[in-house]
């Protein structure tokens, strides 16, 4: 199923705010999308760039990602483990929808590219999966937001130590392609944390088998059947202005000096659909947390910990807190899962390990394990500063250090008191009709 067989099944399911109204790009959209949000929108006429519609929300929740790969929300960590373990090859075909226009000349104003706050240093492309390439590691996904300041030039985020990074900084320039308008297999994949050299399409093939195609002005192989794909080239040493820009974290990331994409050829479908990804709200804050978790279950299963489920939560940015679930064997499990948990996401601030009889998705279950099962200084893990999160406010400006916590809220072994009363399950509707 592609992204546009899931847009009509949400229609048919009633799920889909469709807007008939003209709508602008600037700030209007994202307002809009901010205001249904989590319900998925589809703006059908943008007033700057009539013939496209823009997409947002889509996938806000788990279980919206869960819902189109056909498992539930429970099945991610395996799923997507199991998609990296047994990565397949995806299918190369000559002609794709994504190629069906090529635009003869560049202008970035005649794409849907949304200005999301007053205060963003430009319109951002904000979901795109991008494409690069070293001849000595292959093909790498990840994403990059990107901020419009010419016709033809974005000036683009590209964090240090990513593979998008190492390859830059060995090549100086590098072609590249942003692809918006993804299907969730193809999303999470560029989102995963794996080792360099791992293509990321081949993660999104295992999950759901796409379709690749060349881009028009390099050897890269792109998804197919996306929606819009700007091809071009990004210069290391060629510097602009990037923000100010609304991070995971809810708050504006600094101005920096980053490298600039030049935008040589845009290609689309013939009526494309803009995928929009609010900055900072619960889209980003799903694809980018979500994909961490399996790599925080696979280290503390290695560290000989029954684990049985991981949260990024929301409420940590999805991003800076992990909620790790364990079958507790040994008393020391709770400290070997901590240590674990910070060796599979090196950005995490503080995590948290419960038993498993607490929901790891009701906040409220969670801080009740920390009020009956926790002693500070017993249950408290501390690590000494250590670099953590960029998106961090605060953590040190320029090194980015932070300290960071883990906090045991199991109960003892051995011990009584520790467990929650249960009142008999009875379905209420027995007791109505």
């Amino acid at each position: 199923m592609g992204l546009r067989e899931y847009i009509e099944r949400l229609e048919k399911e009633g799920v889909l705010l469709k807007i008939g109204k003209s709508v602008s790009k600037q700030l209007e959209a994202a307002g809009l999308l901010k205001t249904a949000e989590p319900r998925p929108v589809l703006l059908e006429k943008v007033k700057e760039t009539p013939g496209y519609r823009i997409m947002g929300n889509i996938f806000c929740t788990k279980d919206s990602i869960a819902s189109y790969l056909g498992i539930s929300a429970s099945d991610l960590i395996p799923t997507l483990t199991h998609a990296i373990e047994h990565r397949s090859s995806p299918e190369v075909v000559e002609k794709a929808p994504c190629q069906e226009i090529v635009e003869p000349k560049v202008n970035l104003s005649k794409v849907p590219i949304l200005l999301h706050n007053k205060r963003d240093g430009g319109p951002y492309i904000s979901s795109a999966v991008v494409v690069t390439a070293h001849e000595d590691y292959g093909q790498n996904l990840d994403f990059h937001r990107a901020m419009q300041i010419s016709k033809d030039r974005m000036s683009t985020r590209i964090v240090a130590r990513r593979d998008f990074h190492t390859f830059l900084e060995k090549k100086g320039e590098l072609p590249v392609a942003f692809c918006v308008g993804n299907s969730p297999n193809i999303l999470v994949a560029a989102a995963t944390s794996v080792d360099i050299g791992i293509n990321e399409l081949e993660i999104a093939n295992a999950l759901e088998p796409i379709r690749v195609v060349k881009t028009k002005t390099s050897e890269l192989l792109i998804p197919a059947d996306c929606e819009w794909v700007l091809e071009g080239r990004v210069y290391l040493n060629e510097r602009y202005d990037e923000g100010p820009f609304v991070d995971l974290t809810g708050t504006y990331d600094v101005v920096r000096q980053e490298p600039v994409f030049e935008v040589k050829c845009i290609t689309h479908r013939k009526d494309a659909i803009w995928q929009a990804l609010l900055p900072g709200a619960f889209e980003h804050k799903v694809l980018m947390g979500m994909p961490r978790e399996p790599t925080i279950f696979r280290k503390v299963v290695e560290a000989g910990v029954k684990c049985l489920d991981v949260n990024i939560n929301p409420g940590g940015c999805s991003w800076l807190h992990a909620i790790v679930k364990i079958d507790k064997r040994k008393e020391e499990d709770g400290k070997h899962a901590i240590a674990a948990a910070f060796a599979g996401h090196r950005s995490c601030k503080h995590v948290f390990v419960v038993d498993k009889d607490i929901d790891i998705y009701d906040p409220l279950q969670v801080e009740w394990a920390m009020a009956t099962r926790f002693q500070g200084d017993r249950d408290l893990v501390v690590k000494p500063k250590e670099r953590g999160s960029s998106l961090d406010p605060s953590g040190e400006p320029d090194t980015h250090q932070t300290t960071k916590m883990g906090f045991d809220l199991t109960k003892p072994l051995k011990g009584t008191g520790f467990d929650l009363a249960l009142f008999p399950e009875v379905d209420l509707k027995d007791y109505l009709e």
